[in-house]
C-alpha cells in the first residue's frame, strides 16, 4: 500500500494534488525538513540546514510559476542548541529567503529532542502551472543533471564529508526558465520523490503513460531531492523552448514521450 497515498485520499478538497494550494491567484505550500528524516547534523552546519529548509519549499512555488513572496517558519529545537548556533540558524533562513524575494513574517518556535523545520511559503500566481494538462504525443523532461543527490546522500550514509558546493546542500532553483517557458509548458513539478515517483503522479493526474527513449538507471530515476524541474509540453513548441533554455542557461534533457499505457513507478515509496 501507498501508505502517504492513502492518508492524502482521506482530504476531499479538490485544491490538493499540486505542488501547492491554487487559491484566488495565490498558492499556499508547505514542507517539512526533519533531523534524522531529511538530513543529520553532522552532515551539515546550522546555515546549511536552514537555508535548504528554505529553498526545499520555495521550490513548490517556483515549480508552479508562482512568485514566492513570504514565509512562515516554525522550528523545534533541542535544549542542547547554542545562541550561535540559533543565530546561524536565522542567518541561513533570512539570507534563503532572501535570494527569492521571500519575506519571513511570522512562526513559531518550541523546545524539542532534536532539530524540526515547517515551512509556508506564500506566493503570487497570475499563469500558474499544474500537474494536470499533458496529452499523449507531449514530450517530457527535466532540467539539468539527475542522480547526484542519492550517490550524496549515501556518500555521508558512508561517513564520507559533503563538499560545501554540493547539490545535496546548495539547491539550483529554475525559477528563470519556468518564467520564460511558462507559455510552452503544459504541465510540471519540481523533482523531489525522483524521477520515477513524480512521474507516476503526473501521470495520475493526467491518465497517461510515459514512454522513454532511453532507460534510465534506478539508482538516477529514483533519486530524490534533487528540486530539478520536470514538465511536459508539445513537441511543436521543441525549438522555441530549447531556445529559452539556452538563454536561460539551462540544461534540458528530453526523456520520454506521452502515450496511452498505463504507468508503473520503479522506486520505492520514500516518505514510508
Amino acid at each position: 500500500m501507498d501508505f502517504e497515498n492513502y492518508f492524502i485520499k482521506q482530504f476531499k478538497s479538490k485544491k490538493i494534488g499540486d505542488d501547492g494550494a491554487l487559491v484566488g491567484g495565490m498558492v499556499y505550500s508547505k514542507d517539512a525538513f526533519f533531523e534524522d528524516v531529511h538530513f543529520k547534523r553532522s552532515w551539515m552546519n546550522h546555515y546549511q540546514v536552514a537555508a535548504k529548509a528554505m529553498a526545499v519549499n520555495v521550490s513548490d512555488a517556483i515549480a508552479m510559476n508562482a512568485k514566492p513572496k513570504y514565509a512562515l517558519v516554525s522550528v523545534a529545537m533541542p535544549k542542547s542548541i547554542t545562541k550561535e548556533q540559533a543565530g546561524e540558524l536565522a542567518r541561513g533562513f533570512l539570507e534563503s529567503a532572501a535570494k527569492y524575494g521571500v519575506e519571513i513574517i511570522g512562526g513559531d518556535t518550541i523546545s524539542n529532542t532534536k532539530l524540526d523545520i515547517t515551512i509556508t511559503i506564500i506566493s503570487e500566481a497570475k499563469k500558474p502551472l499544474l500537474r494536470k494538462g499533458l496529452r499523449t504525443g507531449y514530450l517530457v523532461a527535466h532540467t539539468g543533471v539527475v542522480g547526484r543527490s542519492a550517490k550524496e546522500l549515501k556518500k555521508v550514509m558512508n561517513l564520507g564529508k559533503l563538499h560545501k558546493k554540493s547539490k545535496f546542500v546548495n539547491i539550483e532553483l529554475r525559477e528563470r526558465f519556468i518564467s520564460k517557458c511558462s507559455r510552452f509548458l503544459k504541465a510540471g513539478m519540481d523533482i523531489s520523490d525522483g524521477i520515477f515517483s513524480d512521474l507516476g503522479k503526473l501521470s495520475n493526474a493526467n491518465g497517461i503513460g510515459v514512454q522513454f527513449y532511453k532507460k534510465i538507471p534506478k539508482n538516477i530515476g529514483c533519486s530524490g531531492e534533487e528540486y530539478e524541474m520536470l514538465f511536459g509540453f508539445d513537441k511543436r513548441d521543441k525549438k522555441a523552448l530549447l531556445k529559452h533554455a539556452k538563454l536561460t542557461r539551462t540544461p534540458v534533457k528530453i526523456i520520454g514521450e506521452c502515450v496511452r499505457k498505463n504507468y508503473k513507478n520503479r522506486c520505492k515509496a520514500h516518505h514510508f
